[in-house]
């Protein structure tokens, strides 16, 4: 008998495949902690990208106070009525169904109706996607139809822009109705039950708030609701939703843009595979911009804009020491509340059709007229031509060449010297003095002062259009060479002489503190630095008696007998300048209005400069009787204000702004 077989403890195919299944689960396992250890942060990436939305919130803007603190720029509440999409997700599929079988039994209907012939071969399909637009366009003017109902307004919602807020703004409120009345308001939160018996919500917001509606318009500036820029965005792959910022357009809210712009708030949501909203993980609230003190007083601005009215100019007012800008008007202009939240397409097109989007303190340029005398008294006083007997024969005209030159006085003003001159405002004077000096001494002292250039004030869109005319300029500008006609045009402040009402204040402050340039700013300066400030211009280069001929001069245009008498107030005394220019502006021919000066003479301390533009040809303004009176509230208010600073003994009222 064969002994029993034994079967052999290893099995080569059972080996094999041993072997193989120990080789494969190895590999499983290291792919699997590759992925779990080595390759996580990766997956994490995937999956927060797939899961995870952000929502960005701009912070509310700093507010803007005056010198005294008194608020100019703020925010108010913006309310909108609002509904969340993830909350009417059971309403869409509802009313989906209802119009699919809707869609359906009118197709089948029409199937039926059609002729055999003519039939297609099988009943045609519902557009799935279309349907689904409009039960969701449906549903949501629903909740804007009871809106409507309860406010009164007449309100719709478009497919696209429901399409465009679904695909670009999924996890943000879908405004139904922005900018509601306090009364609209006051309705709603009254006939709308909260959620979850209603979806609408009232979402809060903030809009820009003018408590001075028009006052200090130019310069305060506005704002223009804006979509982040793309940097603004975080960079790492999550989705990310973002409310729309506030962007300074002009004025002070454009040049400080970052520092009123607030600090962008944060959540960070959890979404289902649709994308709504499941959990928040992350809260970060938006924080307020930082606020500006400004150097503006607001009832010099409003004294100033009171008087100039409704006629076209501007009036700027500064503080001879420190250059602090105390009032600054620009006419016509707007109430800026009817800019904000945004600017209704009537608003934008009334106000372009009145010409009142630019700031003409400093967006325009202008020739200066006789205020310009001034500088011309000064380069002659300087180049040695002007001297106190120093006198010139007005008999009305003056003759460059084959050129009649005429002064205002028809009859003339006689023998005049130069304090005189300045009192009558005499052309005849000032062309003789500037043919005795010549264009490149007049040119020269007029770029020593910063006619050629910008102030540097802390505000957006300076005009670069400051012509101080030389012989190389006009023979680069208009290709002909320089004649005397122009030198005894320009030595009256006309010709191709331009300036802005800014730049002019700047140099009456600068005349006033015995020295050639003042640095405007828009900033209150701290007290312990406006002993301190440096203009970066160098004396005035005149001896104690000419300056003080200058000053004589100047006063008396305030005077009984100057041209600038209706700016006089007893008691008060004030150095100025008349001036009227002709302009050219849209094709028509007509006049500016010019005063500037500086009081009180004994101890300056706000210079002014106005200028009143001419709109039609039949308008005849004068410096003396159309732009002296602005003056005259401005220094009128200052007394009344800072009597201290105006020499006056204070009142027992106090003088403090309520």
């Amino acid at each position: 008998m064969e002994p029993l077989d034994h079967h052999k403890g290893e099995n080569p195919r059972i080996l094999f495949f041993l072997w193989i299944t120990l080789l494969l689960a190895a590999i499983l396992v290291a792919g699997l902690a590759w992925r779990q250890l080595i390759d996580r942060d990766a997956y994490e990436v995937i999956e927060k990208r797939q899961t995870e939305r952000r929502i960005l919130k701009p912070g509310p803007r700093g507010d803007i106070y005056d010198r005294r603190g008194r608020l100019l720029v703020g925010n108010r509440p913006h309310y909108s009525a609002v509904v969340y999409l993830d909350d009417l997700r059971p309403e869409f599929r509802s009313h989906y169904s209802k119009v699919l079988r809707e869609e359906r039994a009118r197709l089948e209907e029409v199937f039926v109706n059609t002729p055999t012939e003519e039939r297609p071969d099988a009943l045609p399909h519902p557009n799935y996607k279309q349907l689904q637009w409009k039960a969701r366009q449906a549903v949501v003017q629903k909740y804007l139809d009871q809106i409507n109902a309860i406010t009164g307004r007449e309100d719709r919602l478009t497919e696209s822009r429901l399409i465009r807020h679904f695909n670009e703004n999924l996890l943000l409120p879908l405004p139904l109705v922005r900018d509601l009345t306090p009364d609209q308001y006051a309705q709603l939160i009254e006939q709308i039950p909260p959620p979850p018996r209603s979806p609408i919500q009232i979402h809060t917001d903030t809009a820009r708030y003018y408590p001075y509606r028009e006052l200090a318009a130019h310069l305060l500036g506005y704002v223009q609701n804006k979509n982040l820029k793309p940097e603004e965005y975080p960079n790492d792959g999550i989705k990310t939703f973002a409310f729309q910022k506030k962007v300074g357009r002009s004025g002070l809210e454009a040049y400080f843009n970052e520092t009123l712009s607030g600090t962008t708030g944060r959540e960070l949501w959890r979404v289902d595979p649709l994308g709504f909203q499941d959990t928040r993980l992350e809260l970060n609230a938006p924080q307020q911009g930082q606020s500006l003190n400004i150097s503006i007083d607001i009832d010099l601005q409003r004294a100033a804009e009171t008087a100039l009215g409704d006629r076209a100019g501007a009036a700027v007012a500064l503080d001879v020491h420190t250059g602090e800008v105390l009032a600054l008007v620009s006419h016509p202009t707007y109430n800026q509340n009817h800019l904000s939240p945004f600017i209704p397409q009537n608003t934008f097109d009334a106000i372009n059709e009145t010409g009142a989007w630019l700031n003409r303190a400093l967006q325009l340029s202008y020739p200066p007229g006789s205020t310009f005398k001034l500088l011309t008294a000064i380069a002659g006083m300087r180049h040695g031509s002007i001297d106190p007997e120093t006198t010139h024969n007005c008999g009305g005209v003056y003759r460059v060449g084959n050129r009649v030159f005429r002064c205002h006085a028809s009859g003339g003003h006689g023998p005049v010297q130069l304090a005189d001159a300045i009192e009558g405002s005499c052309n005849v004077f000032f062309y003789a003095e500037g043919l005795s000096m010549g264009i490149d001494v007049l040119s020269a002292e007029a770029q020593r002062f910063g006619f050629h250039e910008k102030t540097g004030i802390e505000l957006p869109y300076a005009t670069k259009r400051n012509i101080v005319p030389s012989k190389k300029w006009k023979r680069e500008a208009t290709g002909s060479g320089w004649v005397p006609g122009d030198t005894a045009n320009t030595a009256i402040g006309q010709g191709f002489l331009l300036a802005t009402p800014l730049r002019m204040a700047c140099f009456t402050a600068s005349l006033a503190r015995n020295e050639t340039r003042t640095q405007p700013s828009i900033l209150a300066q701290p007290p312990q630095h406006k002993n301190s400030i440096d203009h970066g211009g160098e004396a005035l280069g005149l001896s104690p008696r000419q300056r003080a001929l200058l000053w004589q001069g100047m006063e008396r245009v305030t005077g009984r007998r100057g041209t600038g008498r209706l700016v006089g107030i007893d008691d008060f005394r004030i150095a100025g300048k008349t001036g009227t220019a002709d302009f050219r502006a849209h094709g028509k021919e007509v006049n500016l209005a010019w005063f500037v000066g500086f009081a009180p003479v004994e101890n300056p301390q706000i210079a002014v400069a106005v200028m009143v533009e001419g709109t039609e040809e039949s308008q005849q303004y004068h410096g003396g009787s159309t732009a002296g009176p602005i003056a005259k509230d401005l220094f009128l208010e200052f007394i009344k204000r800072y009597p201290e600073r105006a020499g006056k003994a204070p009142s027992s009222r106090s003088s403090t702004a309520k």
